[in-house]
Order: structure tokens, then sequence, then C-alpha cells
């Protein structure tokens, strides 16, 4: 496989002076030995599958988060690393945090080259402000068969404070909302709405398709220094 990829629930920002660690330091955890997991939910609460991350090395204004990924039953899926990048008041997520674990299961075993535009969230989050879009594609090679998925992520928007409270303990939270387009034989569109903490990260997630029904959710189950 040329490259592993991951969905990325939780987020992280990156800083190696006293000025950086002022400017990134704004929403997302970042040292050395952090862990925290993520719990994903179908749109009746079953459990699905679970996301371990450690942030495990952090070197210059890149850090590298390791992160585990469980099925429903507690079986490993895949592991795999990637890394995150700040530069001054943003923080840069690797654009292949896009990909759905499921999808990462069906064709892990396979070759895929993945293009695109990181994911940017500024530090300085403010209620109504819109935020960069962004997008993924992955070509895949299945054994002579080339197919291509593709991921946009527009329609960005930090919408207003809210407490939020998952078994990892109760967050003051910005609510953000954006629309997944993913599209590959077709165009599928998805709202999600997702909560984010300082200090902590992404604290809860919820997918709705196009017409307005939960499809599933995600929760921070645990968060550890």
């Amino acid at each position: 496989m040329k490259t592993k990829i991951i969905i990325l629930i939780g987020l992280f920002f990156i800083s190696v002076s006293s000025y950086s660690q002022t400017a990134c330091k704004a929403y997302y955890p970042f040292e050395e030995g952090v862990t925290f997991e993520i719990t994903n939910y179908n749109k009746k609460g079953k459990k699905e599958g679970v996301v371990n991350y450690e942030v495990t090395n952090i070197i210059g204004n890149t850090a590298t988060i390791k992160t585990i990924i469980y099925d429903a039953k507690g079986k490993e899926v895949t592991t795999t690393s990637y890394d995150i990048m700040c530069d001054g008041n943003t923080v840069s997520i690797d654009f292949k945090s896009m990909i759905n674990p499921d999808m990462l299961k069906q064709y892990k075993d396979m070759e895929m080259e993945v293009t695109g535009t990181n994911i940017e969230l500024p530090n300085d989050l403010q209620v109504g402000q819109s935020l960069k879009d962004a997008n993924m594609n992955m070509a895949i090679n299945m054994g002579g068969i080339n197919m291509n998925i593709g991921v946009n992520i527009v329609n960005r928007k930090v919408g207003q404070k809210e407490s939020i409270t998952t078994p990892a303990g109760t967050f003051n939270c910005f609510a953000l909302s954006y629309d997944n387009e993913i599209k590959m034989a077709m165009k599928m569109t998805f709202k999600i709405k997702e909560w984010i903490a300082e200090g902590v990260g992404v604290v809860k997630s919820e997918s709705y398709n196009k017409n307005g029904k939960l499809m599933g959710y995600s929760e921070l189950t645990s968060f550890k220094k």
C-alpha cells in the first residue's frame, strides 16, 4: 500500500517556541504522550468502532499522531500515523483525514494515491465565521482496475457556543457545520455538525442525510494527558 489513511475526528496543533505555543494552543492539546479515544455509533446508538489517538512526536512545527482503528468487536483494523502542521494562527489537518474508516478497512490492502487540500482551522474562531473548503481525491488500483473517490468539505461555518457532555466529561464548545460531498459512481452529500472544545479538540460529531435525518455520530470517550 502506498499510503495508509484514516478518519481524523480528534484534531491537534503544533508549537515549539513561546510565540507558536500561544498562537497554536487555542483549541487542541499538543504535547507528547497525550492520548484520547473517539467511539463511533450508528443512528440508534449502537457502537460501530473505536479510534485511539496518541501524540508520539513533535519536531519543529509538525506533530506526528499515531492512530489505531478498532471495529465494534474490538478487533484492530489498522494502525497508521500522520502529521499535523501549524502556521501562525492556523492548524493544517492532513486531507487524508477525510477518509471514512469503513472505506479504509475495505481498501486497506490495495495500492492508493491520495491528493488534496488540507483542512485549515484558525485558533481565533468567531460565531458566524466562514472557513476554507478542503478536498481529497483517492485513486485506488484494484488489480488493474482503477477507481477514483473524491471528498469535498464545503460550506464550513462556525456556529454558537454550546455545552456538550460525553463519557469523557462536559466541555464548552464551538458548534461547527459543513457539507461532506462524496463522489464515487454517484455524488452523495451529507450534513455534518461537530463540536470542538478549547484544549481538547473534537468532542462530538453528527452526520445527517440530505433529508436531515441522523445517520450516525461520534463521541470523545476518553482523554488523558
